[in-house]
């Protein structure tokens, strides 16, 4: 049985991405065979693509992480799915993992999320990957509480916009920056208490306003940390949440870091177990089921542009054409 699928035989530009037959997985034990009917583009997506980021890829490779779709059937001693299921996931395409850019996927019943009722597949595919992110951050890693102030330092990408709304579900203030005054009208839309343009001359007065007394968390999503800007505005005990940025090497502000008693916390979403992944995605089925967590989506596209879709993450994630506000999704059948 042979499958449409987006792959590629080696790395190299989103053009080496290729579209047509590929074999159809079975599932093994633990899995679930999903017919796929989203998608969605992530930055690790491209670097992976692109041969920037060393990683075991079982080539010809399926691009691809996100997926929402229903479970076609199961593999032995598969317990917490069945056929007929609606589910998402993420963490695909990973360590030795083919992805998810396919009409079928076996994934691990362990990587997957029911859908709840009323949530469209688009949504679901948007939300894996950066919804996930998004909580470990806020959650495991930062601890953000009620009332406390975040920074949401990109307000208007992929995971910026999910920050915005699960820091406003937690109960915290939030603040954000992004580069035009659409994007910024964006994260207001999401919830966002305070705005900036990060390119303001007057943004540290801004964000001193917004926060007197400090930032308790400062949210970064750049891939040029800029901690000298950020130590000055944070609070005692503030934490800075970095998760991008491999090739980075900022100076780093000691004494205002440490005589502060700040933590910079640094975090990769596919190191995260699969019990902390399942806590963050029952979080988001709540939030998604109250109406209170939706993914920007910026852009939908049919499977066979896969190649288009990673030239377009391309461009925002390495070079920056700022062209993107949310997430790129491709939509199967």
């Amino acid at each position: 049985m042979t499958m449409n699928a987006a792959y590629i035989e080696k790395t190299g530009a989103p053009e080496a991405i290729r579209y047509g037959d590929f074999p159809a997985p079975t599932p093994a034990e633990g899995q679930a065979l999903v017919r796929v009917k989203a998608v969605s583009v992530n930055p690790i997506d491209v670097y992976l693509r692109g041969g920037m980021v060393p990683a075991p890829l079982p080539l010809p490779y399926i691009v691809g992480c996100d997926l929402a779709g229903v479970v076609e059937s199961v593999g032995p001693g598969v317990r917490r799915v069945k056929s007929g299921d609606r589910v998402w996931g993420s963490n695909q395409g990973l360590a030795g993992r083919q992805g998810t850019f396919a009409e079928y996927a076996a994934v691990g019943e362990e990587w997957l999320y029911p859908i709840p009722g009323g949530v469209a597949d688009a949504d679901a595919a948007a939300v894996a990957l950066v919804g996930i992110t998004a909580h470990l951050g806020l959650r495991l890693r930062a601890g953000l509480a009620a009332g406390e102030a975040i920074l949401v330092n990109g307000g208007s990408g992929g995971v910026g916009t999910v920050v915005i709304q699960m820091a406003k579900a937690l109960g915290a203030r939030v603040m954000a920056t992004a580069g035009s005054d659409e994007k910024l009208d964006l994260c207001r839309r999401l919830g966002a208490d305070d705005v900036v343009g990060y390119r303001d001359a007057a943004a540290a007065e801004r964000i001193r306003e917004f926060a007197p007394k400090g930032l308790d968390v400062w949210w970064e999503v750049s891939r040029e940390p800029d901690f000298e800007r950020v130590m000055p505005l944070m609070a005692r005990r503030g934490r800075m949440i970095l998760m991008a940025g491999r090739e980075a090497r900022p100076v780093f502000p000691v004494g205002p870091f440490y005589t502060r008693d700040c933590s910079v916390l640094g975090f990769a979403m596919f190191n995260a177990t699969p019990t902390e992944q399942r806590a963050a995605a029952d979080d988001i089925n709540r939030w998604m089921a109250e109406g209170r967590l939706k993914p920007v989506i910026a852009a939908t596209l049919p499977l066979a542009d896969a190649a288009r879709a990673h030239r377009l993450q391309e461009e925002n994630t390495l070079h920056h054409a700022g062209t993107l506000a949310g997430k790129i999704v491709l939509t199967i059948g």
